[in-house]
């Protein structure tokens, strides 16, 4: 019996290091501005937030504010004579915060002038 415990007790002690081991090597901060914005293209595209609105080869990503604490990235429409529309604009389609220590996303919200968390799929 006793025997029988300790392998069970091992077993879970195993399970519960390796699940802890795969959430802290799941992410790791995020130090320079490739790292977030790869980490932001990736989510949106595995979501497909923009799939009904715009192909993402249509949208040009730009750094506007790095701080201690996020990178901050708008998403504009590209305008040339391949996509249409006036080649002397570019307009934000919208805005996103990495936050370097978490990796999560925060979206701008342009009617209520305020950051709220990525809802993913619910952005569509």
């Amino acid at each position: 019996m006793k025997i029988e415990l300790r392998r069970i007790t091992a077993v879970s002690a195993v399970v519960f290091v390796s699940a802890a081991v795969a959430e802290a090597s799941r992410f790791r901060p995020l130090d320079d501005e490739d790292a977030a914005l790869e980490l932001l293209q990736r989510t949106l595209k595995l979501d497909q937030v923009y799939e009904m609105r715009i192909s993402l080869d249509c949208v040009a990503y730009g750094a506007e504010e790095t701080t201690r604490a996020y990178f901050q990235f708008v998403l504009r429409e590209i305008h040339n004579a391949k996509r249409g529309g006036d080649p002397e604009t570019s307009p934000a389609i919208d805005r996103y915060r990495v936050y370097r220590r978490s990796g999560k996303i925060e979206q701008w919200e342009a009617a209520g002038d305020k950051w709220h968390a990525y809802k993913g799929a619910q952005t569509k």
